[in-house]
Parts: C-alpha cells; structure tokens; sequence
C-alpha cells in the first residue's frame, strides 16, 4: 500500500482507553452501546461522555443496533458522536430518513461477511453510506452476532468487496499484532478495526496496542 490505513480501536470503555488509544495513533475510537451479544458494551451516558471529550480530529463511532430510523436518530442526539456505525441491517428507506435527518453524520454499514451474498449486500449498502465495515458476526442467529466475535472471517470475499465496492471500507475481525500486515495486503482496506486483538482479560493493553500499529505502520510498500 502507498500509505498506513486508519485504524478505528473499537470497545473503548472510559476516558482513560480512549486517551490511550489515541496516544498510540488510533485515528478513530468505537463506543458499543447495548447489544445482544458481544463484547465492550458501555452506557449511552458513558459513551457521550467520552465522545464530548475526545479532541477534536478523533472520530466517535457509536455502535448501535437499531434498525428503525427514529431509534438511530434519538440514539444519535443522545450519544453525541461524530459517526454512526450500524451493525444490523438497516432497510434502504429507514437509512434515507438517517441521512435526511443527519446530514452531517458519517454512516458506516456493518456487513457481516458470512458468504458470497456478502458481496451484493456491500455493493446496496455503499449507495446509501458513506463506508463499510467488513466484520465476523451472523445476524442470523437466534442471538445475533454483531461484532466483537474475535474470529476472522473469509478475506477473499472481503478483498472482493473492496474491489467492487465505491466507498471506503474498514476491515475488522479477529485482527491482532501477528496477522494485521497480512489482512492488509491481502485485502488493502481503507483502515482497520479492531477490539479484543489489543486486550487483555478485557483490558485495553498498551503493549499489545503499541505492537498492533507498529505492525500496521509495517504493511506501507
């Protein structure tokens, strides 16, 4: 790659992870809201909390599993961060009445890549959104999966969205120190995600955090 993808570091839980995360050159930080699976969630308060502190020039994504447009909307003006990140599938005319009502907030569509459909969804979704999150989760089950698996997923179809797709992606997923260059070759996503790849017994590790940039900085050719 021509130059160092983002990084977005995901499940920040306080003030304290998210100057961290910062300090080591995250470009982004990810507030889970609640969720029916996973890890990371904290509360609508903290997460306004840390998004009213974050210097400016450091996106917010809120992560929020609604799916109905006035519950994307309130859970928005509540949280007060800089991007929304759907991590559910959001129907067309409901992400419409989104961008209507917020047309100065980044929407990122969550897509889990659970197979060759992955494609297509992508390709909808970018009509709509300004980019794509390529994650591990399956919304299909009886308790869905929305990220935060830690599991990687089939990079061949992620690279396949990427090439077919006309916004930026993010790639997430079970990244860590030891395999982001590889992801990042092989897929050349526009920035990276990751949350459990940098923890330790739930804890942001600075070390792990350090090792995991450094390995990003490594994939530029």
């Amino acid at each position: 790659m021509s130059c160092v993808p983002p990084v977005k570091v995901c499940c920040i839980q306080d003030l304290a992870e998210a100057q961290l995360a910062i300090d080591a050159g995250a470009w982004a930080l990810g507030l889970v809201a609640e969720m029916p699976s996973g890890i990371g969630p904290i509360s609508d308060e903290r997460i306004a909390e840390v998004a009213a502190a974050v210097p400016k020039g450091i996106e917010t994504f809120l992560l929020t599993s609604r799916v109905h447009a006035k519950g994307i909307i309130d859970h928005h003006r509540i949280c007060g961060t800089t991007t929304l990140q759907l991590v559910d599938h959001v129907p067309r005319y409901e992400l419409r009445k989104v961008r209507d009502a917020l047309p100065d907030v980044r929407l990122v569509q969550v897509i889990h890549v659970t197979g060759e459909d992955s494609v297509a969804e992508a390709q909808t979704a970018a009509r709509l959104v300004d980019m794509i999150l390529l994650d591990s989760g399956n919304p299909a089950l009886a308790v869905k999966e929305l990220g935060g698996t830690g599991r990687t997923h089939n990079w061949a179809i992620s690279t396949e969205i990427v090439r077919r797709t006309s916004v930026p992606v993010f790639l997430a997923g079970g990244l860590r120190p030891e395999n982001v260059a590889d992801a990042i070759t092989q897929v050349q996503p526009w920035g990276v995600d990751l949350c459990s790849g940098i923890r330790t017994n739930g804890k942001l590790d600075a070390l792990k955090l350090n090792e995991f940039f450094s390995a990003v900085e490594g994939s530029r050719v």
